[in-house]
């Protein structure tokens, strides 16, 4: 057994080569009674072979490679003593950057077996420093004092103001608070005219605190430099084609587009851009002679690329692409633009065979810049025909009289601009609503099919999207509405009866399979609207789902827009619960409800290890009819069960409350609560190209009947009741599913094997059912 000390490790960094022949096998951290392992075993990169699941020396990729001398598995990881130095600096570096800055990093190199290392960094942490006052020396005034208070004032550092420059802290000390605090007035300066401000015009000088031990007092001195205005803007546009030639133009002086007379906007495009010079003048969030602002122009580029039908070839405050020219008062801004490719056509041509054999054909085609606004268009087409012989129909059970050729058709338009329209028109471009977007979604299809017709399903949506902030985002749809008028014959559900059968319930009841009962709803002639917003907010990778969190806020409200037409335009002060066939299509009376719905969900990701993370999840949703109507449609309602829920039970098969799946003859419920836990650990990396993780799960939840909806079904209410929710009985209704997974994760897609147990099967409670449950997902299941 041999020691090297780390004055043998500083000798070694002088030789040519600090490589040995020893196996790292353990790294050791000692005296680190702030910082964890694991966050220290992210700095160090002295590394051991890949272990299996963290479990400490269990590296089998390792034994592979001594097992086959060489020809497979891991290559061991050798000892560096230059490494092992460095990691020492770098712990010393990370220990004083919180405030412990008497941090003394020293090392023991253990051969404990022929050439087999330990490597223990022993940290002796010291006491950690304090910040006792923060002062400012060099931020400039304003027209309006107050202003420079209230941006002192709101610093996560000041507490309590002493003078006009000088604040209490009291706070441990931290070198990225104090650069973040550098870059927050180094922002607030750009963003007030002060443009030629950089890092080293905010200087932070520490020093010790005389009056008390481990104290420090922070000066920051600012050299803000002179103030500065935007000048002269020149926006130019191109078209895809070769040679460039600017021909249209145009200039904007005086307000509203400049402070004054004295500078100008010029604006150059090609004729094949087919654009408005509008389009372009449109998207400036600054005015050329008004005080720089450095945020404004970082949108406004921004707001160039949310286009979507240009690029960006190139942006800058001075035409040759270098820095500005602070010399002058005045900053000059450029944007040179290209347009993409306007006009696109795809097409879809495709066979099938049910019945009989039929073909089909679609078309989409796309304008990028429709009206030269930016405006996008899709608009697409499908048919498809099929023909089936007398004799196949024959054999088929119906009386009707079928025509032989079986039709279905759609059109479908999508209509979208970056922009808020009305009601919103006037919050666009206003902070926190630069990026908007309205789309306009409309879609009609029609089928005449085997023993039922789709006679019309018209579909309309209004959308405004808003990304408020990088992490903050906003969805309203003010119209979604569908309307459906169907004609499936008695014959039809007839033979949908045969393919997915009854069930009988414990009474003798005979009553449809619970898709039956899906496929059934479904087609009834009815017409469903609704308003809804929507609140995102969120500061993790959507695909990894590593690290942050996720929350998503929705309210729903139902069925308005057909009741105001039903009391005020189809039958005036009169309410029948119902409209008239659109356009007079069908004798059929198209049934809504009206409703409120809420929903709140929120995840967060823990980081527990240097490649593992806890993840959890809580759901809850409430709807609620109102106005007369007694039940939500069932695609507006709650379901449980699936990979991408409670897992050990099939989609939408949970609940509502303990009634089981073969006693529900109302699927659905209008209460849902959820929780959800799971543990992911990385133990083999980069193989066929994905990390794999292993994972342990814990799901719980469950979904129940509202506790005042009135089902108007006498024969089965017992059953009914058992399905509604209770404060005082509802916690006896939690059904618990719990497993271990498998995900590999590549680079844009994460794969997901999960296998379930039922801890609670709510029939046959706890524990008692053994069956394994699988289920396969792509993505995290939250």
């Amino acid at each position: 057994m041999g020691i090297i000390h780390p004055a043998e490790i500083y000798a070694q960094q002088t030789q040519e080569s600090t490589n040995t022949e020893d196996v790292v096998r353990r790294i050791r951290f000692s005296g680190n009674e702030n910082i964890k392992d694991r966050t220290l075993e992210t700095l160090v990169r002295t590394r051991t072979n890949r272990e299996f699941l963290g479990i400490p020396r269990f590296t089998p990729w390792y034994f592979i490679w001594n097992l086959s001398n060489g020809i497979f598995g891991e290559d061991p990881t050798y000892l560096n003593l230059q490494t092992v130095a460095n990691d020492m600096e770098r712990i010393a570096l990370y220990y004083e950057s919180l405030g412990f800055l008497d941090v003394a990093v020293d090392t023991t190199i253990v051969e404990y077996r022929t050439d087999k290392i330990e490597v223990s960094f022993i940290i002796d942490e010291g006491e950690p420093y304090f910040i006792n006052t923060i002062s400012y020396r060099g931020i400039p005034g304003f027209s309006d004092p107050q202003k420079r208070v209230n941006f002192l004032e709101q610093s996560i550092l000041t507490k309590g103001r002493i003078d006009e420059n000088t604040y209490r802290v009291n706070r441990q000390y931290s070198s990225q608070e104090l650069s973040n605090e550098q870059q927050r007035i180094i922002t607030f300066l750009k963003n007030n005219g002060y443009a030629s401000v950089q890092r080293d015009s905010v200087i932070a000088l520490v020093k010790p605190d005389s009056t008390s031990a481990n104290t420090l007092d922070v000066l920051y001195q600012v050299n803000p430099g002179e103030i500065y205005r935007f000048g002269d803007i020149r926006v130019r546009l191109s078209d895809e084609e070769p040679p460039v030639n600017y021909t249209q133009k145009d200039t904007l002086i005086g307000p509203p587009h400049t402070v004054d007379s004295s500078n100008v906007i010029y604006l150059q495009k090609e004729p094949g851009t087919q654009s408005h010079f509008s389009l372009l003048s449109s998207q400036l969030l600054f005015k050329p002679g008004s005080i720089y602002n450095h945020s404004l122009y970082l949108e406004t580029v921004n707001e160039f690329q949310n286009l979507g039908m240009l690029y960006i070839q190139r942006f800058g405050q001075n035409e040759n692409q270098a820095l500005p020219d602070f010399n002058r008062e005045e900053i000059p801004v450029y944007f040179d633009l290209q347009t993409l490719t306007k006009h696109s056509i795809s097409t879809e041509l495709f066979g099938m065979k049910r019945y009989g054999y039929g073909t089909g054909f679609g078309i989409d085609y796309n304008n990028n810049n429709v009206f030269g606004n930016a405006e996008n268009l899709i608009i697409g087409a499908n048919a498809s025909f099929e023909f089936v012989s007398p004799a196949v129909l024959e054999e088929i059970d119906t009386t009707a009289t079928q025509s032989s050729v079986f039709r279905s058709y759609e059109l479908r338009a999508e209509y979208s601009v970056p922009r808020l329209n009305f009601p919103f028109r006037t919050l666009d471009n206003r902070p926190g609503f630069t990026s908007g977007v309205t789309r306009y979604l409309l879609s009609y299809s029609r089928s005449d099919q085997l023993l039922f017709d789709i006679n019309s399903d018209v579909g309309f949506n209004m959308r405004y999207e808003v990304n408020h902030t990088p992490n903050y985002s906003s969805f309203l749809d003010l119209i979604e509405l569908d309307l459906v008028d169907t004609n499936p014959s008695d014959a039809y559900i007839r033979n949908l009866r045969n393919e997915f059968g009854t069930d009988t319930l414990q009474d003798g009841t005979i009553v449809d399979a619970f898709e039956l009962q899906r496929i059934l709803e479904d087609f009834e002639p009815q017409v469903s609207s609704i308003i809804r917003y929507t609140f995102r907010s969120q500061n993790t990778d959507l695909i990894k789902r590593n690290r942050g969190y996720f929350s998503e806020y929705s309210i729903s409200v139902g069925g308005n827009i057909p009741y105001l037409i039903d009391n005020h335009i189809s039958t005036p002060d009169t309410l029948e619960g119902n409209l008239p066939s659109l356009f007079g299509l069908s004798d059929n009376d198209l049934s809504y409800s009206r409703f409120v719905k809420l929903s709140a969900d929120y995840r967060r990701y823990v980081p527990i290890s240097n490649s593992g993370v806890f993840a959890w999840r809580l759901f809850g949703g409430f709807a609620q009819p109102y106005g007369g109507s007694n039940s939500i449609p069932l695609n507006r309602r709650f379901f449980a069960g699936g990979s991408n829920d409670i897992r050990g039970w099939a989609p939408f098969q949970l609940g509502p409350g303990d009634i089981s799946t073969d006693n529900v003859n109302i699927p659905g419920g209008e209460i849902k609560l959820a929780a959800f836990s799971e543990v992911r650990q990385t133990f083999i990396r980069d193989f066929l190209g994905a990390n794999w993780m292993a994972a342990l799960f814990v799901d719980a939840g469950n979904v129940w009947y509202g506790p005042e909806n009135d089902f108007r079904d006498e024969n089965n209410q017992d059953r009914l009741e058992q399905g509604r929710f209770r404060f005082d009985n509802f916690y006896n209704q939690i059904a618990v599913g719990s497993g271990p997974g498998l995900r590999l994760d590549w680079e844009y897609v994460v794969v997901r094997f999960d296998f379930a147990f039922r801890l609670h099967d709510l029939q046959d409670g706890w524990l008692n059912n053994k069956q394994l449950y699988f289920s396969f997902g792509i993505g995290h299941s939250f």
